[in-house]
């Protein structure tokens, strides 16, 4: 789920800069008063509006983001498909059937070494699994079940729906701000160039704030990830959720720490990096599913 979660913040961060530029552009939602003040009633209208949208186009667009982005070969099964890959498409319908999902996922592979899998897609009904080349010569058919099971599970969960409503609030709360910090700062300038310093201020703190935005996101996503490992528990078996886990840990230590990070993007986090981890700690995710 890491990547692309990671995708789906930096498309939400690029739709909500486009909106913010084409509206400060156009005559638009104005919140400025004659004599120069804030209408915050107003602006706190304005900034849902954009903060919702953006996030909503954000989902919507997000199964094909990532399709395009990250090379996602889809398996159809009237395709002329390997054993391997009919097999993956039937373990995901069958997950998908006994998760009550009424329309199969789309299932796709996309090439690469790193030992990852993610759901995505803007409802129940339009979702994908995919999963690394890396992933299926990494793991045991145990473990690939296991991760299988997990990511069926956000999807059942609704997790990006949830999500993404979410980020419409944060995303109202980044436009709100950024605007009252642009204000604020044009303020300061001589009133000829003021228009422009605040039509750049609003740029620059909306991307600054959107990140900062970013960790209550990635928070809530780390919390999500332990109802999914329950919920792949409940798919696969708890055991086959376990040996998912340990296997991927066993992968990130045979790597170096550097190349842990990129090649899981950050689900193992700890420490320092916890705070931008998309994932929980591996070792607090085993240590919760066991004691289930």
């Amino acid at each position: 789920m890491g990547k692309r979660l990671f995708l789906l913040i930096a498309t939400n961060i690029l739709v909500m800069v486009t909106i913010g530029i084409v509206l400060s552009i156009l005559p638009i939602g104005s919140y400025i008063t004659a004599s120069g003040n804030i209408d915050f009633l107003s602006l706190l209208a304005f900034s849902a509006v954009i903060g919702f949208v953006g996030a909503f186009m954000s989902l919507a667009m997000s199964r094909w983001m990532v399709k395009m982005m990250m090379g996602v070969r889809v398996l159809k099964e009237t395709d002329s498909l390997s054993h391997m890959e009919r097999d993956l498409v039937a373990r995901v319908h069958r997950l998908s059937r006994a998760a009550g999902i009424a329309k199969m996922p789309e299932v796709g592979i996309y090439k690469s070494r790193e030992v990852n899998a993610f759901a995505t897609g803007p409802s129940k009904n339009r979702s994908l699994v995919a999963v690394s080349s890396g992933l299926l010569q990494e793991m045991d058919n145990d473990a690939i079940e296991g991760v299988l099971a997990h990511e069926v599970a956000h999807i059942a969960n609704g997790d990006m729906v949830t999500m993404t409503l979410l980020q419409g609030v944060v995303n109202t709360f980044v436009v709100f701000l950024a605007r009252i910090a642009a204000w604020g700062v044009s303020r300061f300038v001589r009133e000829d160039i003021a228009p422009i310093v605040h039509f750049i201020a609003v740029i620059v703190f909306q991307i600054l704030f959107s990140i900062l935005g970013s960790i209550v996101v990635l928070a809530y996503s780390r919390y999500r990830e332990f109802h999914a490992d329950n919920g792949g528990a409940d798919l696969a078996g708890k055991d086959k959720m376990v040996h998912a886990l340990r296997s991927l840990q066993q992968y990130t230590n045979r790597v170096n720490t550097e190349q842990a990070s990129i090649a899981t993007l950050k689900i193992n986090g700890k420490g320092k990096n916890m705070l931008f981890s998309s994932h929980p700690d591996l070792n607090e995710r085993i240590r919760r599913l066991e004691a289930k």
